[in-house]
């Protein structure tokens, strides 16, 4: 409970963000700088919150592979959007891109612990 807690307060400081500063729930429709912002704000927070769980002697979990995923997810949706709209999308793929990097780290050493 403490981990969804701890990943879900970037996710609300980010939509919360979203309704101040663009006046919409829906990051899909927000126009690309705006949606970069958004969703690098969510980005840097999720990753911030995981690294605030290293303290308290938490292991990564399904629960933080689930919040990755729904990040990433909402990115190939705007990618997928940009793309069908004619839009440059070329900085959204470059942090898609990285976040594959990330995910793949991220597995590994939790293969490499499931192993141990």
């Amino acid at each position: 409970m403490k981990k969804i807690i701890i990943h879900s307060v970037p996710i609300g400081v980010s939509f919360t963000g979203l309704e101040i500063f663009c006046h919409t729930l829906n990051p899909i429709m927000v126009r690309g700088p705006e949606f970069l912002k958004f969703y690098l704000m969510m980005l840097l927070g999720f990753y911030i919150s995981v690294f605030c769980l290293k303290p308290f002697r938490e292991n990564d979990s399904a629960t933080s592979l689930y919040f990755m995923l729904f990040i990433f997810m909402m990115g190939v949706v705007k990618l997928i959007r940009g793309i069908s709209i004619d839009r440059p999308v070329g900085i959204l793929f470059s942090i898609l891109v990285a976040e594959i990097i990330v995910f793949v780290i991220f597995m590994s050493t939790d293969f490499k612990h499931k192993i141990k």
